[in-house]
């Protein structure tokens, strides 16, 4: 898959995408030192969620509307929720700007038809679906139908709500698919992530797969990352000080800047398969064992198992060739430290 012509999938480093989801706290200013600091700690890519509290559920305060326990917005109805979460429509274009000036790709959720007409207006280079509307059949449709790249998380769904939703996508001949695992808890615990799936997730769609990940640390993006994820996603706040509906489960930017370095260097580090000793291994091949005189031997005495042994370092005959050594005889005086060669063995 490709977003501006950035390739992402195997043998590319990892696309890590900055979430600033709610983590603005409705400060335009906050907003942009978000993607300012997103930069400087090594993001590819901002993600916004474009929608209003009209346009992704009713002003309703019974029961279905009102969030249980459980959860860090227990209490709240789901309007009020995203009433202090949304991010005004009208910074999305001017937050576009800021970042392409910086190089980062920015691109959203839409959460219904509205939200997708506004950012084809915006011209984003992709789409992100979140886990919650990963059965919002409709929606998902209507995304399909632009052509720009889609990456869908697929937290809650089953295997066969996956399924539909990807064939979704690609009957509307959209072949531009990322699907990341996600578990959807805030904060999601460790115990619960499941990342075993990501491979099967990978072999089960034949697309780049990655990680949305909500657990507290940077320990599930680098496994994720050593067992094939192509993407990362993660929250991303100034301060966890700084209370808002998502900042407890996001990253500060020097804890994200560990994260995009941790990933850096599990890449480097997975390499490929390979059994050739390695430029810097050759150095120290020396160091390995082998067979050396370790006490006096007179021409014609018997090697034994007192004067010759296999030791550090590796300048004398293969330890395999121990047991032909032992009995014979000298052919010359040898003093202790001296690397068994054949032309000493009589």
């Amino acid at each position: 898959m490709y977003i501006n012509k950035q390739k992402i999938g195997t043998g590319v480093p990892t696309y890590i995408i900055a979430e600033l989801s709610a983590n603005h706290n409705q400060d335009f200013n906050q907003a942009v030192q978000l993607i300012h600091a997103a930069k400087e700690a090594g993001a590819d890519a901002i993600k916004l969620q474009t929608y209003t509290p009209d346009t992704i559920t009713i002003n309703c305060d019974n029961d279905y509307f009102r969030i249980g326990e459980g959860t860090i917005w227990a209490g709240k109805n789901l309007y009020q929720l995203y009433g202090e979460a949304y991010t005004p429509w009208e910074w999305q274009p001017q937050l576009q700007a800021v970042a392409h000036e910086l190089g980062l790709h920015l691109f959203s959720t839409p959460f219904d038809e509205t939200a997708v007409d506004f950012l084809e207006n915006m011209h984003v280079p992709a789409y992100k679906i979140a886990s919650f509307e990963v059965v919002d059949i409709p929606l998902i449709r209507r995304i399909a139908r632009t052509g720009k790249p889609i990456i869908m998380s697929t937290g809650m769904a089953t295997l066969a709500e996956i399924d539909e939703a990807v064939q979704t996508i690609r009957q509307e001949g959209n072949n531009q698919l990322a699907l990341l695992k996600c578990t959807s808890a805030y904060p999601a615990p460790p115990e619960e992530m499941n990342l075993r799936t990501i491979p099967h997730l990978a072999a089960a769609y034949s697309v780049p797969v990655g990680l949305s990940d909500h657990t507290l640390g940077i320990a599930a993006p680098v496994t994720a990352v050593a067992l094939g994820a192509a993407i990362i996603e993660k929250h991303f706040t100034l301060s966890r000080d700084v209370p808002g509906p998502d900042s407890a489960f996001s990253l500060e930017p020097q804890e994200f800047k560990a994260m995009v370095e941790a990933i850096r260097a599990a890449e480097k580090a997975l390499g490929q398969v390979q059994y050739d000793v390695t430029e810097r291994e050759q150095a120290s091949r020396v160091f390995r064992r082998s067979l050396f005189v370790v006490k006096d031997v007179k021409a014609g005495e018997p090697f034994t198992a007192e004067n010759v042994r296999s030791i550090r370092p590796g300048h004398g005959l293969h330890t395999r060739y121990l047991p032909e050594i032992i009995g014979r005889r000298a052919a010359y005086d040898v003093t202790p430290g001296t690397p068994v060669q054949w032309d000493m063995v009589a």
